[in-house]
């Protein structure tokens, strides 16, 4: 490092964003994951002991995967360096294997490389890895905010361990906030900032679990404020605020969180809960999900778990689909709000998903059978001659138009494959099907 690569590092220091000035240096000043790092847990003793394996720390933004990076940075021996891969590619990594295997063969030195955002990395970036991290010329840790399984090679995952990251709970970002405000060197403390009470709570449940949201707001807060008459910079609740005027909802429209959320919507209307159905509707609403595909779920939901149950369920859920494409937002949340709650507040059955389920099966795993000749079709030319159609009985001359006919075809005319429920309308079909069969068809 030459003069100038050390006074620019220096500036650096002094000028980064409070999040990455404040980014702990020991595992003693990490908050939070203690589920992961707590002192009887695998990575702190593999920190400690200067053991560690190639790693993958998976979580949402601003929960310490980077941190955690660094942590091992100062704790560890080897080599450390480190690249993001949505600016980095092929040609960073052969630099750093080359140096690497230098280093090994020459020092016996071991190289950490770090990837910040691995998962932005293709499948033969990935795959170029793989050899080197079999091999141990480096040690892998990766972070990602995407979930690893999804995004990353299994062979990468296979030769790694996955770290899960939590959001980091609100008494954890409350002592970020006042390290921030207090800590002189590498913090906020120097201007004499005066966090209040409620807006420290504010800040706190805002957050909603990211450190970085809630240490860019109090730096923001604290760099734009006029100092008072009693020398302070007073951050209040109004201050507060404005310095982060919306909740960072952890959604990710091509993400994991994606899926858990309309995950649990389903789930909620299909367990008849239409209060949660609402509140995660709000959820995707609030993060700019598209209605089109909530109102898809919808009907799916309305087909696969009300059913026959409710067939009103199906009709409201499609016309709520055609309402929300003519009448956009905000509107249509009003749209989607009645539907989702009226498939959560009606009668359950999947019996008609249990039904195609079953007669797929059959079709898949028995050779097709012959329809009944009655039952083919008898309008063309020549149909008569070769029995089509003959025998077959009209319903509807009958007594409740109905009458006893086999239907499927003679070798599985025994099978069974819907089962009404006795929920809402499906007990009105089965009790309809039991009084026709009973009455007779003579």
């Amino acid at each position: 490092m030459d003069l100038f690569d050390y006074m620019r590092d220096k500036k650096m220091k002094k000028e980064s964003p409070l999040a990455s000035r404040l980014r702990p240096l020991t595992l003693e000043e990490v908050v939070g994951q203690k589920h992961i790092i707590g002192k009887d847990k695998l990575l702190y003793r593999a920190i400690k002991a200067d053991k560690i394996s190639s790693v993958i720390f998976y979580g949402p933004p601003g929960t310490g995967k980077t941190t955690l990076a660094r942590v091992i940075a100062n704790s560890t021996s080897s080599l450390f360096t480190q690249i993001n891969a949505t600016a980095s590619g092929k040609k960073d990594m052969e630099a750093i294997i080359a140096e690497a295997k230098n280093n090994l063969g020459m020092y016996g030195k071991k190289t950490i490389m770090f990837i910040d955002e691995i998962h932005r990395f293709n499948k033969s970036q990935q795959d170029y890895l793989l050899p080197f991290v079999e091999d141990g010329t480096i040690v892998l840790i990766g972070a990602t905010t995407e979930n690893p399984y999804f995004e990353v090679n299994s062979a990468l995952i296979s030769r790694s361990i996955i770290f899960e990251l939590k959001p980091l709970d609100k008494e954890d970002i409350k002592i970020l906030l006042l390290r921030a405000v207090s800590d002189e060197e590498r913090g906020l403390g120097a201007y004499k900032p005066k966090l209040h009470e409620d807006a420290l709570e504010f800040l706190a449940d805002v957050a909603n679990g990211d450190a970085r949201s809630a240490l860019n707001a109090i730096e923001l807060g604290v760099l734009t404020t006029e100092r008072s008459e009693d020398g302070f910079i007073h951050i209040t609740i109004e201050v507060a605020s404005e310095c982060i005027q919306k909740r960072a909802l952890k959604y990710d429209k091509d993400g994991d969180n994606h899926y858990d959320t309309i995950s649990a919507f389903i789930k909620s209307m299909r367990g008849s809960d239409p209060d949660a159905a609402v509140y995660y509707l709000a959820r995707m609403l609030y993060a700019g999900e598209e209605v089109a595909f909530i109102a898809r779920r919808i009907m799916i939901c309305a087909a696969e778990d009300v059913g026959n149950a409710d067939p009103n369920a199906l009709v409201v859920a499609v016309n709520a689909s055609l309402a929300v494409e003519r009448l956009g937002m905000p509107e249509a949340q009003i749209v989607l709000s009645q539907a989702a709650t009226y498939v959560a507040c009606a009668p359950k059955s999947n019996s008609a998903v249990s039904a195609i389920s079953a007669a797929m099966k059959v079709v898949e795993s028995e050779k097709t059978a012959a329809i009944p000749p009655y039952l083919q079709d008898a309008h063309y030319k020549g149909a008569e001659k070769l029995g089509h159609g003959i025998g077959y009985k009209y319903a509807h001359d009958y007594q409740n138009n109905y009458v006893e006919q086999q239907y499927l075809p003679d070798e599985i005319k025994d099978y069974v494959f819907y089962k009404p429920s006795d929920n809402g309308y499906e007990r009105t079909i089965k009790e309809y099907f039991k009084k026709i069969k009973d009455s007779g068809s003579e």
